[in-house]
């Protein structure tokens, strides 16, 4: 008798343990799942499940096709709109999920090897000198507290745009002896300080003991453009001073196009580059106005061809890219934009912005054996996977140089002031 009753007591527990971890696991997935998901029309989104989950559209102002298999359950937006979805567990609500349904929105996909030429704002400070005195080696600018990185904004109330605005006001001070009332940016902060210029005892002139910069260059890649508004974006990553390391700040800048002339293959530890010249024609195909952590943006003064696939294409959120084959657009010689082969190896359904969303491989054996992979200046070259621009290439790996990172482009497309989720420009 109480062998029996022990016996159906650990049935009973048995069954409950299992079918407690036949409904744990989904729940788990499904819980995950966020409290908003926005589509384009026409893109489904599935999640996977150990056993079905149904959904109920509780409020809706579109047409939203709810898509159900054995083991996966989908949306699909049918047209712009907003709606509610119950998902349900065994006829038990598990999560309330808000589903935006937006239009696609279209834009021109780069490749183009591009000139970057970027105007600082202020003259940045890239390095300390000592100045040779009868006194002895000091450098004004070290004793003044000015570091490294920063940049000098202002002196005595005028506005410092340029190098050569600095060197009549060390001069004047130098003659009358008067301390130079300097502003200087650093990181978030405004700090002034008082700089005195000292005499080098070989050539009696007035030295601040300072290296100073307005300007930089370099070569990258374009990623789009946008043929409503022509704000375009291109690199994927932030330009940073060679010397400093840090991000520059741009007062303005342009763009202009480039000739690939050759590359130095990149190998395990050593990362490859473009060799590149300014073309012949150096008139600014574009402006510049940020440069952020996720490219460079401005605004193009006309419409530009790939020469290889000259027409608008659909861009696809974070929640659409998918493992597998991809390609990417990029000049490798001369200024022809050609299209390789890659693999998307990770991809994050980002909810934020962030620069590192996917990770992707180079598997075009052409383009390994002319790069070794990924190389310096091909950063901004567009990926395309299923006919849509889904990012940008942005980072290498160093020790393995045939993978490395892309950005994902509704963050670039964000960085640029475009909208894309009510489909009109942002404004600011």
């Amino acid at each position: 008798m109480r062998e029996d009753i022990v016996r159906k007591f650990v049935g009973v527990f048995l069954l409950v343990s299992i079918m407690v971890l036949c409904v744990s696991q989904p729940f788990k997935e499904y819980v995950q799942i966020p409290n908003k998901i926005t589509l384009f029309e026409g893109q489904g989104l599935h999640f996977p499940s150990s056993i079905p989950v149904t959904a109920k559209v509780k409020e809706s102002s579109s047409s939203l096709g709810i898509v159900k298999t054995e083991k996966t359950l989908g949306f699909n937006g049918k047209q712009s709109g907003a709606d509610k979805v119950v998902l349900q567990l065994a006829g038990i609500p598990i999560k309330q999920v808000n589903v935006d349904v937006i239009p696609e929105y279209y834009v021109y996909p780069g490749g183009q090897s591009i000139g970057v030429k970027l105007n600082t704002l202020g003259v940045l400070v890239v390095g300390h000198h000592q100045v040779d005195t009868d006194a002895g080696k000091q450098s004004p600018g070290e004793l003044a507290g000015i570091q490294v990185g920063d940049i000098i904004t202002k002196i005595n109330g005028k506005k410092i745009e340029q190098m050569s605005d600095v060197a009549p006001f060390v001069q004047e001070s130098g003659k009358t002896g008067q301390p130079l009332d300097v502003v200087i940016s650093r990181e978030d902060n405004t700090i002034k300080t008082k700089l005195i210029p000292l005499k080098d005892k070989e050539d009696s002139s007035f030295r601040i003991g300072l290296y100073i910069r307005d300007s930089a260059a370099g070569i990258g890649t374009m990623t789009f453009y946008d043929p409503i508004t022509m704000k375009y974006g291109a690199l994927g990553h932030v330009i940073s001073d060679m010397d400093t390391k840090k991000p520059i700040i741009v007062q303005d800048g342009q763009i202009v196009r480039s000739t690939v002339t050759s590359i130095d293959k990149g190998s395990n530890g050593v990362p490859g580059e473009k060799l590149a010249r300014f073309s012949n024609d150096r008139s600014a195909i574009g402006d510049i106005s940020r440069n952020s952590p996720f490219g460079i943006f401005g605004t193009l003064h006309k419409d530009i061809d790939n020469g290889i696939m000259d027409k608008k294409l659909p861009i696809a959120l974070s929640s659409e890219v998918k493992e597998g084959p991809a390609k990417i657009l990029t000049v490798v010689d001369g200024d022809k934009v050609e299209e390789f082969d890659v693999e998307v190896i990770s991809s994050i359904p980002q909810k934020f912005p962030a620069t590192k969303g996917m990770v992707i491989k180079i598997t075009d054996s052409d383009l390994l054996d002319k790069t070794g992979g990924i190389v310096q200046g091909m950063s901004g070259s567009p990926i395309i996977q299923n006919g849509k621009v889904i990012g940008a290439v942005t980072h290498v790996f160093v020790n393995d140089p045939t993978s490395g990172y892309g950005v994902h482009i509704e963050w670039m497309l964000n960085e640029a002031g475009i909208d894309i989720y009510q489909n009109e420009e942002k404004v600011g």
